[in-house]
């Protein structure tokens, strides 16, 4: 009776996780009119209208690919960065060192708005605004420390020993830490992969404020749905249900890292 009940409760559980997305699935398949128009649970009338008004739009679609290409470029450039900052963390042991891994952590926890002016008085200068490395190098700011600070934590579980024991037999630093380190650590670099893609795929503020029409992210985009005549709410919800998906298919592809990244690394 007990398993009976707790069944029930998850149920219950997810069930309320999953009531906002199904009800933007609904409203994603049916007119702006029909949705103003009558309450209904299910859509009486599906339709993909918005769907297709999406991937027919340049704005629209262009906005999804800006968004992909800087949110991968600033995840490949956080690993590229916080593996070697994160070995030599865990490694070594030099003046000042606790004190520069709070320095990243803060970086983490400063809001956005703090930098936003700097980032932009500097990308004017170089000429990179409305480019995606633009958005990509600024997520850094926040997705490196967070990389550092889960890696670290993957990488002082590996035994010393490993290392001497590789550099006994020869093997130079580079071809030790890409061929026996980082396989060790895979959980720990899928984790990470994870978190940088998805806290630089929700990020709004530099992504709007540092493009213009060129790189413009799918976030800005969607503010084109409020006119004169009001939100475009069918429209809104097809965006936002193709907004989930990409972090639903990273979730999956790197599951299997996930779990075991969640029960050994610090996250």
């Amino acid at each position: 009776m007990r398993v009976h009940k707790r069944t029930i409760a998850l149920c219950f559980y997810f069930g309320l996780l999953l009531l906002p997305i199904y009800w933007m699935l609904t409203m994603s398949l049916r007119t702006n009119a029909d949705i103003l128009g009558a309450f209904a649970i299910y859509p009486t009338h599906p339709t993909l209208a918005n769907f297709v008004k999406i991937f027919t739009d340049e704005s629209w679609y262009s906005g999804y690919l800006n968004s992909m290409i800087y949110v991968t470029e600033n995840t490949l450039i956080s690993l590229v960065t916080a593996l070697p900052a994160a070995y030599a963390f865990s490694r070594f042991r030099f003046l000042g060192d606790k004190h520069v891994f709070f320095w990243l952590l803060t970086n983490r926890m400063a809001p956005a708005a703090v930098f936003l002016l700097p980032y932009f008085q500097l990308y004017s200068t170089l000429q990179m605004i409305d480019t995606h490395i633009a958005v990509a190098l600024a997520h850094c700011l926040f997705n490196v420390p967070l990389a550092v600070w889960i890696l670290e934590g993957f990488m002082s579980g590996v035994p010393r020993e490993i290392d001497e024991t590789a550099f006994i037999d020869g093997y130079s630093f580079p071809r030790f830490f890409t061929t026996i380190f980082v396989p060790l650590i895979r959980s720990g670099v899928g984790v990470t992969a994870f978190f940088c893609f998805m806290f630089s795929w929700v990020e709004l503020l530099f992504a709007r404020t540092l493009t213009v029409t060129k790189a413009k992210p799918i976030v800005a985009t969607m503010t084109r749905t409020i006119s004169a005549t009001g939100l475009d709410w069918g429209l809104m919800a097809a965006a936002g249900i193709l907004c989930i998906l990409p972090g639903a298919l990273v979730i999956w592809f790197v599951r299997n890292h996930m779990a075991k990244g969640f029960a050994l690394g610090r996250v």
